[in-house]
């Protein structure tokens, strides 16, 4: 081999293992996006709510908000397991909608988001979400069989894995995928991603051994999360599983947020439909 092809294949080489250096040490940068800056106090925008403190079962102290009904109580309160972006108070809409049809809720921070100390990992946020569900039951005295999970994008897969130890009265999958790894490849085809990926979050696998009532609702436009994967969760639940499908609707636009459909479908997990 002449040297110039030599020295131009290791040139090669070594910038491809650079590049999948860089993505497996840096991954979770891309993966968990919180917001920069403080959380403000709960009841300064969602008057009668209160801040909450949870503590996780390695040591850590997460800020949360409980949300009490305004509306006629139903009986549930909603446990909201967030996406991958932002932070609570992106929530807040989702939260008050869901207080005037007379459901408590409750939102929190997974560590590294809103303040929070630590860094997020898949493994972090299922200890996260675990001290959320305790804080209800434990704390509040919420009965298990009286409590709704709701899991927005990545969220999903922290209800989901929890809804296996500590199944709910419904579970809500807001743009779910059917695995972290299935979606990654659509943004990052370039990448050998299944071999890289530390956090699975396998969405789909879970609901396969969950027998309880299940609402999917994803957006026909999603560009983040191909809808295609939503369905395929639907398709996969072991429980009876309701669809509701928005035409058009991207990824974060505010029907999927917090609008009618998606607030129906979590009052329908507890009550006759509307």
């Amino acid at each position: 081999m002449p040297r110039w092809l030599w020295v131009g294949a290791t040139v090669v080489v070594v910038a491809v293992v650079l590049v999948l250096a860089m993505a497996y040490v840096f991954q979770r940068r891309l993966i968990y996006l919180p917001s920069d800056g403080p959380v403000p106090p709960a009841a300064q925008v969602l008057p009668g709510a209160r801040d909450v403190r949870l503590t996780t079962s390695d040591g850590l102290t997460l800020g949360a908000w409980y949300v009490p009904p305004t509306g006629p109580a139903l009986g549930f309160t909603v446990l909201v397991a967030n996406g991958n972006g932002g932070d609570r108070s992106h929530r807040t809409e989702l939260a008050a909608a869901l207080r005037a049809e007379g459901l408590a809720v409750l939102l929190f921070d997974y560590r590294g988001y809103g303040g929070n100390p630590g860094d997020p990992s898949a493994e972090g946020l299922a200890l996260d979400v675990r001290a959320a569900r305790e804080y209800l039951v434990g704390d509040l005295r919420v009965p298990q069989d009286r409590l709704v999970y709701f899991g927005d994008s990545l969220g999903g897969a922290v209800v989901a894995e929890l809804a296996r130890a500590h199944p709910p009265a419904g579970l809500l999958l807001r743009s779910p995928f059917t695995e972290l790894a299935d979606t990654a490849a659509e943004h990052y085809p370039f990448l050998p991603v299944r071999m890289l990926l530390r956090d699975r979050l396998p969405v789909a696998e879970h609901v396969a051994r969950l027998d309880v009532p299940t609402a999917v609702v994803y957006g026909t436009a999603d560009s983040v999360v191909p809808p295609g994967q939503s369905r395929a969760v639907a398709d996969a639940a072991a429980g009876p599983v309701r669809v509701v499908e928005i035409r058009g609707a991207h990824h974060n636009d505010p029907g999927l947020l917090a609008g009618s459909p998606v607030v129906d479908a979590v009052v329908g997990l507890v009550s006759p439909p509307r």
